[in-house]
């Protein structure tokens, strides 16, 4: 009878040596520097990830898993600073009782609405009520430009 056939009753053979294992297996764990060694090792010049993988004992798949989590950890820091410039609201000193009986209120309060004030590089544009808001963007541009 040839080794390939098959048949349902195998021969009888002593058993020489039985392994039993107790327990479940444990995963491992790695501490936060080891994985940052690991991808750094990763980030080099001509590195290849299959090769520190089996240095380290690693499966490829786990150092890209880090890799992927770095790269979204980082990300996640950048996108949590806010993507604006703080306004900052100046209120007018108060007048003088006789200055406010001399002036209407209307006129003040036209004085002090619409204003928009901008700093670029040290310079400051005021954009007051009723600008042209062309011109204003011309501006601007021109001192984002200048270096």
């Amino acid at each position: 009878m040839s080794t390939l056939d098959h048949t349902l009753e195998p021969e009888a053979r002593e058993v020489r040596r039985l392994e039993v294992i107790t327990g479940t297996g444990r995963r491992r764990r790695f501490s936060e520097d080891f994985k940052v060694q690991v991808i750094e090792e990763t980030l080099m010049a001509g590195a290849v990830v299959s090769e520190i993988a089996r240095r380290h004992g690693l499966s490829p798949q786990q150092v890209f898993t880090w890799r992927r989590q770095a790269r979204q950890a980082a990300a996640g820091t950048r996108s949590a600073v806010p993507k604006f410039v703080p306004a900052i609201v100046e209120v007018a000193p108060p007048t003088s009782i006789g200055a406010r009986h001399r002036h209407k209120r209307t006129c003040h309060t036209d004085q002090i609405s619409g204003l928009i004030e901008v700093e670029i590089a040290g310079t400051t544009v005021r954009i007051g009520h009723g600008a042209d808001t062309k011109m204003a963007a011309v501006i601007i541009r021109a001192l984002k430009a200048d270096p």
